[in-house]
């Protein structure tokens, strides 16, 4: 009995303390005495109490938003500008081992690289070349967190905020924009519409007799009211026919 109760006593202290379990999304990364001794997939495992100490690594796709950052541009525009960054740990050892925090260091760098890459474009290059500048600084960031065990998956740019005063200059400028293709547009159709009615009077004056009728035509559509006066000038033509007719 007293072998027993040591036992039990033994597997309290030792086994119970260092069963872990892992999950699907996770690896562990085992130090034993401060040295790396294995890195733990999914599922359950048995560690050394007192002697072992592991670390848990979440190796799924992580976001992480850069904080608004102030940018200079290269045509001396100061704007604000944030973005977010994918990533996730594809080396457990490395994102434990090589820096204290992989999610802090990573997010640093890609503040920098946003400041650098963003500097080095104009505005309306910023504003239009969004993919680019992301690609960019994606390329930049997983050159150096490779060492880190970390891929960066994607960088896309959130907000661009521009000074009040640019925002002004670019309204007035597309509402001149807009003005301009109105004014185009406008003159468009009067020039069909002018070139329709020459083409329709060219025919009236080609068509015997058309010019009259289209006058009659005329005619007939402005009396409807009875108390309405119109006086009209008819042109020789349509007055010679109708005398014509009134002798007759």
């Amino acid at each position: 009995m007293v072998f027993l109760g040591i036992l039990i006593i033994l597997v309290l202290l030792v086994v119970i303390p260092g069963i872990r379990i892992i999950n699907q999304y996770e690896r562990g990364v085992v130090l034993r005495l401060g040295k790396y001794s294995r890195t733990l997939d999914p599922g359950f495992r048995v560690i050394i109490p007192y002697i072992d100490k592991m670390v848990k690594v979440d190796v799924r796709t992580t976001p992480m938003d850069i904080p608004k950052q102030e940018v200079i541009t290269k045509d001396n525009v100061t704007v604000n500008v944030d973005a977010v960054v994918y990533a996730r740990v594809i080396d457990a050892q490395k994102a434990v081992l090589e820096t204290t925090n992989y999610r802090y260091a990573t997010s640093t760098f890609a503040q920098t690289a946003l400041r650098d890459v963003t500097g080095n474009f104009d505005l309306d290059e910023i504003l239009s070349k969004r993919d680019e500048i992301s690609a960019q600084i994606r390329e930049i960031v997983d050159a150096q967190t490779d060492k880190w065990g970390i891929d960066i998956e994607s960088v896309k740019l959130q907000n661009i905020e521009l000074p009040a005063d640019m925002k002004r200059a670019m309204a007035k400028q597309a509402e001149a924009e807009r003005e301009r293709r109105a004014a185009i547009i406008s003159a468009e159709g009067e020039k069909s519409a002018a070139n329709a009615v020459a083409e329709a009077a060219n025919m009236l004056a080609q068509t015997p007799g058309g010019l009259s009728i289209r006058t009659l035509q005329t005619l007939e559509k402005i009396s409807t009211d009875p108390s309405q006066k119109t006086v009209i000038l008819l042109p020789t033509d349509l007055t010679e026919k109708v005398s014509n007719l009134m002798r007759k």
